[in-house]
Parts: C-alpha cells; structure tokens; sequence
C-alpha cells in the first residue's frame, strides 16, 4: 500500500513538472512574437511588374491599369506607395453594382464598360507619393495623410502592429489605410486594412489590402452606374 501511494504521489510530481515544463516552453515561443519584426520582402522588378507576377491575384486592377495607361506607367517610372487591392475587391464592387443595375432595369457592366475618368479618379486613391515602408507611419499614432500621385487627393495611412499570443503590439505590422472622404471625422471614412505590407520593389513599396476591401471605397457603385 505504502508503495503504491508513493507512486501516486510520484506521478502527481511528475505531471505538475510537465505542465510547469509546457507553460514555459510556450512562453519562450510567446517571446518571439513579442520581438517580432516584418522584414521587407523584395521583388526585382518595378511595381508594375510585381503585379503581372502574381498570377491570379492582380488581374483585375491590371485590367483597369491597362485602360488607363498614365497609371500603368507610374508603376514602372514613378516612386510610388500602392495599396494593391486584391481581385476579390473589384469582384465584390461589380456584384453591388450589377445587383443596382438589375434593380433598375439596367444590362449588367463590368470593369471594361466603367467610364474610364471615374476609373482614374478611384484608383489613382491607390497609389500615393513616394516610396514608404511602415517606418514612415509608425512614429504618428494618429496616421498620416498623404496625397495621392494625381489630384492631389488625401489619403490617410495609420500604422498598427496587430496583437500576437497575449503580447499587446507584439504581432506582423500592419496599415489602416483610408479614403477621409474630406472630413476630419472619422465616422465618416472609408477604411481598408492590410494582408501584406513593406514588398520592396526597384521603384516602389507595395502593401496589399485584405480581399473585404470594396474597390472604390464605397464610391465605385454611385459613380459608375449611368
């Protein structure tokens, strides 16, 4: 008896170490989110051609690019900060506006048939003045406004380092980035957050926006629906 309760206690010992051993093991992984930093990725070749690279990503703003042409060469010829929206953007934009137009009585558009000035206006949102890494935003807790490459137009960057296992802006770095629509209240902006940011290319950084982004910041439907 004696014996068997001296197992009991042994084996007691022995998985309260284990637990101890684990919470620390987990701590110390913890630890290297806490220190994390994003490295800047880079691609050998201008913005525009990081694009053309990712087959099946960009498609769509490629196709808008290829209908304005002074655009498309500011991603090969100009130092630029783009936010490249996703083709799940463009997708989510053309549904709302073929669902209005259906409601209206109106033949469905797409992105070939949109006016090409109001397509200027929108995209021309996306791609900003100058090369920017987060480093550029980081020291601003209220963000930035940056003017776009043409018109002029403010566009409002906001850094923020996500949360990672419990450690409060120990996680990937990010960017709030948003259309103020010409207030300086935010209940009235457009936001879009990011999935990737600071890909290094030869004439640009480029940050990727998270596929829930609506193309246009809600703009893209009232504008093009004529």
């Amino acid at each position: 008896m004696m014996r068997n309760k001296n197992i009991k206690r042994f084996s007691k010992w022995s998985a309260l170490v284990l637990i101890i051993l684990s919470v620390a093991t987990a701590c110390k992984k913890d630890s290297i989110y806490y220190d994390y930093e994003n490295k800047v990725k880079e691609f050998d070749g201008t913005a525009l051609q990081y694009l053309q690279a990712q087959k099946g990503t960009f498609d769509s703003l490629l196709v808008v690019l290829d209908r304005l042409p002074a655009l498309k060469d500011s991603l090969s010829t100009k130092n630029i900060t783009l936010f490249a929206p996703t083709n799940q953007s463009f997708q989510a934009a053309i549904k709302n506006l073929n669902i209005e137009r259906k409601a209206q009585g109106k033949q469905v558009m797409y992105l070939k048939d949109c006016d090409l000035n109001e397509l200027d206006v929108l995209t021309t949102r996306y791609i900003l003045r100058d090369i920017r890494t987060t480093d550029s935003y980081a020291p601003f807790a209220d963000g930035l406004n940056i003017n776009s490459i043409k018109y002029a137009y403010p566009m409002h960057v906001q850094y923020n380092k996500l949360n990672a296992s419990g450690f409060v802006g120990g996680g990937p770095q990010a960017v709030i980035f948003s259309d103020p629509k010409g207030s300086i209240f935010e209940k009235y902006w457009e936001n879009a957050n990011t999935n990737a940011v600071n890909i290094k290319t030869k004439n640009a950084i480029v940050n990727i926006l998270a596929p829930l982004h609506d193309y246009g910041f809600n703009e893209f439907v009232v504008r093009v629906n004529k």
